[in-house]
């Protein structure tokens, strides 16, 4: 079985999931979404981040073998990307310190893998990760679900390259 751990990255809102692979069966562990008030400090958010990572990690029934986690791409809102940019790197060190590989699939190869184009839209990439874990319904927030769907990503890039 081989585990791994997806991430959406943001600052207001961080979407997780762990996804398991066993052979061509992708079964969703757990997911959910971290989010933070912009009422509090910017240092006390990333903080917030940090230590709902760990508690996350702390309470997974099983660990995650490595993390995929998005690469992002310059945004039109300079101050917004910042913002994210930051949040991701507290992520990339929660990582590290927990001796987690990682994997950074691009926006389209995310697509590429769920969908078989690297052009699909938003909503498309959600049904696919319904359908490929099996789940009743699209995960909410939309975060989440992109989490999900990098982590199927994940598993299929690291399965190409093993």
């Amino acid at each position: 079985m081989n585990i791994c751990l997806g991430i959406d990255p943001g600052l207001a809102r961080l979407g997780w999931g762990v996804v398991a692979q066993e052979g061509y069966r992708l079964r969703a562990l757990c997911y959910g979404c971290i989010e933070t008030s912009p009422k509090i400090l910017f240092s006390q958010r990333l903080l917030e981040i940090y230590n709902s990572l760990n508690n996350i990690y702390l309470n997974l029934e099983q660990e995650p073998d490595f993390m995929s986690i998005e690469r992002l791409f310059f945004g039109k809102n300079v101050k917004t990307a910042e913002f994210v940019w930051q949040a991701r790197g507290v992520v990339m060190l929660w990582a590290a310190q927990k001796n987690l590989n990682i994997i950074e699939p691009e926006p389209n190869q995310i697509k590429l893998a769920l969908c078989g184009t690297g052009g699909a839209d938003k909503q498309q990439v959600q049904r696919m990760v319904q359908r490929f874990l099996n789940l009743d319904e699209v995960p909410k927030p939309d975060d989440t679900a992109d989490a999900l769907a990098a982590a199927v990503a994940g598993l299929a890039y690291d399965g190409a390259h093993t």
